[in-house]
């Protein structure tokens, strides 16, 4: 069939239903946006590439439907360098779309000129160049192809100047991959550990949300099993939280019941999970991972089974079959070794964190220091972050989607929320961007607008991404709430400098005469600031009906004393030892 490439590309992306990108419009790429509208194609013109990959995270993350990003080749292109990464760490099917530098230039160092595939190659799962205009559509469908099968962004990049060309082609069928079972023998093993074991914990990760059916296969073993239910470090929505084997989080402030179960484990299944170094650092003082278990790994990516943890079964598979495997594999007795007192265990072990949780106001300080204790009084009548966790989950609706950015005050909010299914909590994840929340909090609602959503930054992290308050009240766009904890700092690395530097706070202040409610109000959104748990939890009913009845956006500015939570890297600092000394006396000032 003759047609010219471009019309090509989006007979591809229809063909996949591929129906939302994500970018800032550019020459190079105005060829196939041109045709969106006919074809089916939501265009969201942001207001940075950075911020765009992130929406498209959030869509697809709240979706489970592919969407793409594309911008103008060179720095338009440049700008998603981050977004990319933080797909790829969270396991993101995402389509990145690349348009180059024109054939006849490439080299010559021309307008908007940079190697692209060479920018990308540690950044994407998948990357494939269109080195003919005939073959746009084969090279297309296979890096979709591959961005589902290996569950992360891939990227096609294609000069600009083999747009509008005519050619003759057929469009080809969308490849799809039956996933893994498990290998046979290895689900036996595991089966073998699993129906013997005294102590058996499941830990869910992100494999966990991504695979079809996967929460309730891990449910229906975990029953059989009466075995409690760890989540991976910021995967809170892989397990239902209202279920009584449900143990938490793992990780950075996470739940204490879920570190105190997972200690005295023998037999660990670690269910779609590639057990991600950080993510079982200890916490709480506590060292948690059961070094004498035995360790059942099942991730989709062979590469990743062993990589951080001594592993006694390996499964290469899908978590949902590998769990339903599992399950029709355990022996007639299995779980029944300690079944009463398990479940006694677990009950009791919940209840007591829940009841430390819902009593910890403030911050505590390691011995030496006395930030958090200066902090209090400098603001008495100020809450606290856990004052405001608190305070938020009083509002907070059950089947809302939530987002997260990095930084102290959302980290120390990282034990508290819940979700009864999956796709419901995006957080930057392992590679651990600023500027998150909102963009990724707006995709979703994108892909999901008949559900409440929440965003939630730091206002630094929130600093990184502000601009996109000037993008996302057109009319077009879907209203959401935002929420921003404004404690004038950057808050982990201030933690830093009041432990290992001796509260020499460089590069750690804000500015105090910004307000985000007063920017947000300037771009025609609405913008309160609270300074009470009372008033924050009246703020967030209000503007959660105003998104849902009214298609308003609301960013709540919540004012919280300077209180710091738990470093990030006590694992990877130290207090450093100064040895020649440095003076400014030795600044070599140039003679006038």
């Amino acid at each position: 069939m003759k047609m010219t490439t471009e019309e090509a590309f989006v007979k591809v992306l229809q063909r996949h239903g591929i129906r939302h990108a994500f970018g800032i419009i550019g020459s190079a790429m105005m060829p196939i946006s041109d045709i969106f509208p006919a074809a089916g194609i939501t265009f969201w013109d942001c207001a940075h590439e950075g911020s765009a990959g992130m929406m498209a995270d959030g869509y697809t993350r709240a979706t489970g439907e592919m969407s793409m990003m594309i911008a103008q080749n060179g720095p338009g292109i440049t700008n998603f360098v981050t977004a990319v990464k933080t797909a790829y760490w969270n396991h993101t099917p995402l389509l990145l779309v690349t348009p180059q530098a024109a054939n006849k230039t490439i080299g010559q160092g021309g307008f908007q000129e940079v190697e692209q595939m060479k920018l990308f190659e540690d950044m994407v799962a998948y990357q494939e160049e269109v080195r003919d205009p005939t073959r746009v559509a084969e090279v297309l469908t296979r890096v979709i192809a591959k961005a589902k099968r290996l569950s992360g962004p891939a990227q096609i990049n294609i000069p600009r100047d083999f747009w509008t060309q005519e050619v003759d082609l057929d469009i080809p069928d969308p490849v799809e991959f039956e996933v893994s079972p498990g290998g046979g023998n290895s689900i036996r093993r595991a089966a073998e550990l699993l129906s013997t074991a005294k102590n058996p914990v499941i830990l869910n990760g992100a494999g966990v949300v991504l695979s079809e059916g996967g929460i309730a296969a891990s449910m229906q073993l975990a029953e059989r099993l009466d075995a409690p239910v760890c989540v991976g470090y910021q995967h809170n929505d892989a397990f239902p939280g209202s279920h009584p084997l449900f143990a938490g989080p793992l990780g950075y402030n996470g739940s204490k019941a879920a570190m105190e179960l997972i200690k005295d484990a023998d037999v660990v299944l670690c269910l779609g999970t590639r057990l991600n170094p950080f993510s079982t650092l200890p916490g709480y003082g506590m060292e948690y991972w059961p070094a004498e278990a035995r360790i059942i790994q099942v991730d989709i990516n062979p590469d990743r089974i062993g990589l951080t943890k001594k592993v006694s079964v390996g499964i290469v598979g899908d978590a949902a079959k590998v769990a339903s495997g599992i399950l029709e594999s355990l022996s007639d007795n299995a779980g029944d070794a300690g079944r009463e007192e398990r479940k006694d265990r677990i009950a009791q072990t919940k209840s007591a964190w829940k009841q430390q949780l819902s009593s910890m106001d403030h911050e505590d300080d390691d011995e030496g220091t006395t930030w958090n204790q200066r902090a209090r009084e400098a603001k008495p009548d100020w809450m606290s972050p856990r004052m405001a966790w608190r305070a938020i989950q009083a509002a907070l609706p059950r089947e809302a989607i939530i987002s997260s950015d990095i930084g102290n005050n959302c980290a120390i909010g990282n034990a508290y929320p819940d979700f009864d299914e999956g796709r419901k909590y995006l957080a930057p994840g392992l590679f651990g961007p600023c500027g998150y929340g909102l963009p990724a909090i707006v995709g979703a609602k994108i892909g999901r607008p008949d559900v409440p959503v929440v965003g939630f930054a730091g206002d630094g992290a929130f600093g990184i991404a502000v601009t996109e308050l000037t993008a996302i009240g057109r009319d077009e766009w879907p209203a959401i709430t935002q929420i921003v904890f404004r404690n004038y700092q950057w808050g982990a690395e201030k933690r830093n400098s009041t432990l290992w530097f001796d509260d020499n706070f460089v590069g750690t202040e804000l500015d105090t005469k910004v307000s985000y409610a007063g920017i947000a109000q300037a771009c025609g959104l609405k913008g309160v600031q609270v300074r009470t748990m009372e008033e924050l939890t009246a703020a967030l009913n209000e503007a959660i009906r105003d998104q849902m009845e009214n298609d308003t956006t609301t960013l709540i500015e919540v004012m919280l004393n300077q209180e710091l939570g738990e470093p990030f890297r006590r694992d990877a600092m130290k207090k450093p030892v100064r040895v020649a000394g440095v003076s400014k006396d030795d600044m070599n000032v140039a003679a006038e």
